[in-house]
């Protein structure tokens, strides 16, 4: 049930950045630099995943709670 949250984009890898053109220490300090972003968008994926998770879970834990018969001097208590 809570699957249905996450994107279907997100089932795919993040890809990697592009390796440099050459060997010039400005390629490579600028492919360091895409790589980082890179692995931020994974990393975040992770977290929001988890996150989209626990309140999924939350969502239909109160939703089931509230359904579980209360005794009958609680029927004033909303």
């Amino acid at each position: 049930m809570c699957s249905q949250f996450i994107p279907d984009a997100w089932r795919k890898p993040v890809p990697s950045a592009a390796l440099p053109a050459d060997d010039s220490a400005g390629e490579w300090a600028s492919f360091g630099d895409a790589q980082t972003g890179q692995l931020d968008i994974a990393n975040d994926r992770t977290a929001s995943t988890i996150s989209i998770y626990e309140k999924c879970e939350a969502f239909l834990k109160a939703a089931t709670d509230s359904l579980k018969p209360k005794p009958w001097w609680k029927f004033w208590d909303w």
